[in-house]
């Protein structure tokens, strides 16, 4: 597996950090709980999204675009960090945001929305859960051209193929941390939506011959469907990768039973866990993703599935500017 074969744009000098939990492991018990600092890579404040980018942006760029063009929610971190890389690059940035909770779009709206408006977005198309969102960027894209210009489509969260070997290679990073630190995981949990964090790294520990289970924490599908959405995105990085063997479909694991409600709408155990990252370790985690992945391994760990004495490798994967849009619900204000 030779990933320096593909372009890259570089947004982080170096690994982000491996960080030990103690406070966090005492106060569960049990399990011994490291965190791999994602929430630190460059780009505006942080978060995965800048490893899928590197790779996503650097064929952008070969292809001649002028304009980012790419979709997410209304809180999107994908789309924060895509206009961060415009920006990075001199590019124009045109997002597309989804309602996935119907009304949940508000222009004045803290967290990522005020930094798309921040950031200088060049323009903000809202459409509906249901809509054809590949229709809609293809449109926006249309439009470019029509204008003499020419944009490049990046799929939600970054998450094809190309994307994904950003964490093939975080994969490899994390390896290399291991084996220096002297600490071998036992297990890594990460939250799992748009499957391009979870496939990547499910991808590069086998190609590796790694040995480490991932367990991924869903934030918005059933388990099966998450499960076959991971499985296909992870064949598909580990084939352009030149990763061998092949994927197996047991390599992949989703747990839903932390969804909650739907996508982004909050839970007691997302609260929870929110307060205790930050409480016990100093570490902010977001109510969409990291919050809710978060709740999952504490879950896990309570109940003992997670075994005492476990070595697990927690994967942050940033988001935190979220946060303030839900402050209400974080401090107790508005009951959930």
């Amino acid at each position: 597996m030779n990933l320096a074969r593909f372009a890259r744009r570089r947004y982080t000098a170096g690994a982000t950090a491996i960080e030990p939990m103690p406070h966090l492991s005492k106060v569960l018990g049990g399990a011994e709980l490291f965190i791999k600092r994602d929430d630190q890579l460059g780009l505006t404040a942080g978060g995965n999204k800048t490893r899928k980018l590197e790779f996503l942006v650097a064929e952008a760029l070969a292809r001649g675009a002028d304009t980012l063009i790419t979709v997410g929610a209304v809180q999107s971190n994908h789309c924060r960090l895509t206009l961060a890389a415009a920006i990075r690059e001199g590019l124009k940035c045109r997002l597309v945001l989804e309602q996935r909770v119907a009304g949940s779009y508000d222009k004045a709206a803290s967290g990522n929305n005020f930094l798309f408006d921040l950031l200088g977005v060049e323009s903000v198309t809202v459409v509906n859960a249901g809509d054809d969102l590949q229709a809609t960027m293809e449109k926006v894209a249309a439009d470019l051209v029509a204008e003499g210009r020419q944009g490049y489509i990046i799929p939600g969260g970054g998450s094809n193929a190309l994307g994904a070997l950003g964490y093939v290679a975080c994969a490899e990073e994390i390896l290399a941390q291991s084996f220096a630190m002297g600490i071998a995981f036992d297990r890594i949990v990460v939250a799992s939506g748009s499957a391009g964090t979870h496939s990547g790294l499910v991808a590069g520990l086998i190609g590796n011959s790694a040995g480490i289970p991932v367990t991924g924490i869903n934030v918005r599908r059933p388990r099966a469907e998450q499960e076959g959405n991971v499985h296909k995105l992870a064949v598909a990085a580990a084939e352009l990768a030149g990763v061998g063997p092949a994927i197996p479909r047991e390599a992949i694991e989703c747990r839903d039973e932390w969804v909650g409600p739907g996508y982004s709408l909050p839970t007691a155990e997302m609260i929870e866990a929110v307060r205790l990252f930050a409480a016990h370790e100093g570490v902010l985690l977001d109510p969409v993703y990291t919050g809710k992945a978060a709740a999952g391994l504490v879950g896990l760990v309570r109940s003992g599935e997670i075994a005492a004495g476990e070595r697990v490798l927690f994967v942050h994967t940033g988001g935190a500017p979220a946060l303030y849009a839900y402050q209400p619900i974080l401090t107790g204000a508005v009951p959930v």
